[in-house]
């Protein structure tokens, strides 16, 4: 939003500090001026699901007022996990601009087999239209969080129902980073161990429902990179309402979505140059069979970790880890097929990303692009600098989105994607491409056995 004309970020903005101000959100751009932003992240991939866009379309309304072009840094006060930053860049320069014709029928296909439920791309998505759960919540509905002892604080106010639950301002922890396994006897050509990565989704769990009622899906306009598939807030909110007898709109705070969503799962393991090797994981439904149908040269060893939940719902989760420690052991980044039939293959020369995915019919490549970019991203992060800090008995410490280590706009390198146009039967190529740029940046950071390589904070 802007206030008096200048960029304030609105979710942490008290409303006392803006009393008899003049307050601009998205909606009040002019006619003009907000088709034309809504055009520019259309045109450009900048925006997937659309909860982030707006207030960001409102920093770059103000940085181009201010006749400034710089956009990394007026994304310092801002979070897109969907895009990678790229395609916002691209929209500044786009803004105002003319596109060529486009089927956006086409670019929600795509978009919906690279987000794993049924996603929309049209201009108005990027200015808050892509139907979120919290939106369309009746009025007069109670509102019910998380108490802290595995039940449901209920208050006619979301003030109410957070002061019933005693909830207290999550921070970021003075703890390092733990790596909960240790890696296994042997000799190895490469080790690797991972730690705890928040999936850091911008929309926070929430859903709705009527007495009797269907809940409202916390997945809206995207599927969270697989954070919200067992999302607490639907039956939730379906077994309150049906207690109270009224509509009853169920939250987390980014404090609850830390500790109570899955986590992809923590490894530590060895391979050698012949495929070999052994991988010992955090004890995950599911997780054994995605390393096995990869890697079946390699042992998998499950093993109980406190910590919070794990799944392989996350994106690529197994599978990709066990390509990156073959890529290792190999010692180059390798071609990698995924599950879905994708094939992608990733480097990282002169400071730049290189990217080529085969994923069937592209049907919309900026839709795709936009996808490959945002799975870079991801990828660069868990390698470098993702992580949360989780103590011994399994309570993680970081609470904060500032917190998890994700690069920021300025830290994000270019990224060139390279579209094979082979056609056939269209599948998922972000996955595929998350992997291949895991490997490529490990191998690039020399096999560095710990993850994330790199401090964060630099």
């Amino acid at each position: 939003m802007l206030v008096d004309g200048a960029p304030r970020v609105a979710c942490v903005t008290p409303v006392r500090r803006v009393a008899g101000r003049t307050i601009t959100t998205v909606d009040g751009l002019a006619d003009s001026e907000r088709r034309a932003w809504a055009d520019a992240f259309c045109a450009t991939g900048a925006s997937q699901c659309g909860f982030c866009t707006p207030g960001i379309i409102m920093r770059l309304a103000a940085l181009k007022a201010k006749g400034s072009t710089d956009v990394d840094g007026a994304l310092l006060a801002h979070l897109c996990r969907c895009t990678g930053w790229r395609t916002i860049d691209e929209a500044f320069a786009a803004f105002g601009l003319e596109s060529g014709p486009r089927d956006l029928e086409a670019a929600s296909q795509r978009a919906t087999i690279e987000g794993g439920v049924p996603q929309r791309v049209a201009p108005d998505v990027a200015l808050g239209g892509g139907g979120f759960a919290d939106d369309t919540t009746p009025v007069d509905a109670l509102v019910a969080v998380p108490d802290g002892r595995g039940g449901w604080a209920v208050g006619e106010t979301l003030a109410e129902a957070r002061g019933a639950a005693g909830k207290v301002q999550g921070r970021r922890t003075t703890a390092a980073l733990r790596h909960p396994l240790d890696v296994p006897d042997g000799e190895w050509d490469v080790t690797l161990r991972t730690t705890w990565v928040e999936p850091a989704y911008l929309e926070l769990d929430a859903s709705w429902c009527a007495p009797g009622g269907e809940p409202a899906t916390p997945l809206a306009n995207g599927g969270a990179f697989g954070g919200k598939t067992a999302s607490v807030a639907p039956a939730a909110a379906r077994q309150l309402a049906d207690e109270h007898g009224r509509a009853v709109r169920v939250l987390l705070s980014r404090e609850d979505a830390v500790r109570l969503g899955p986590k992809r799962p923590p490894i530590a393991a060895g391979a050698r140059a012949d495929g070999t090797g052994v991988i010992r994981v955090a004890r995950t439904p599911g997780v054994a069979g995605m390393i096995r149908a990869y890697a079946p040269a390699v042992d998998v060893e499950e093993v109980d970790v406190p910590g919070p939940p794990t799944s392989t719902a996350p994106r690529a989760a197994g599978w990709a880890e066990a390509h990156v420690l073959l890529s290792g052991a190999a010692s180059e980044p390798r071609p990698i097929r995924s599950p879905s039939g994708a094939v992608a293959e990733a480097e990282l020369s002169s400071g730049t990303v290189r990217v080529r995915v085969s994923c069937g019919d592209p049907l919309d490549d900026v839709v795709l692009r936009s996808y490959c970019i945002g799975a870079t991203h991801m990828a660069l992060g868990w390698v470098w600098s993702e992580g949360i800090a989780v103590d011994e008995d399994g309570r993680p410490h970081d609470l904060t989105i500032r917190s998890f280590g994700i690069l920021r706009a300025k830290d994000m390198p270019p990224v060139e994607v390279e579209i094979d146009r082979g056609g056939g039967e269209p599948v998922n190529g972000s996955d595929a491409v998350f992997a291949a740029v895991a490997a490529a940046a490990w191998i690039g950071e020399g096999c560095a056995q710990d993850w994330p390589t790199r401090r964060r904070g630099t």
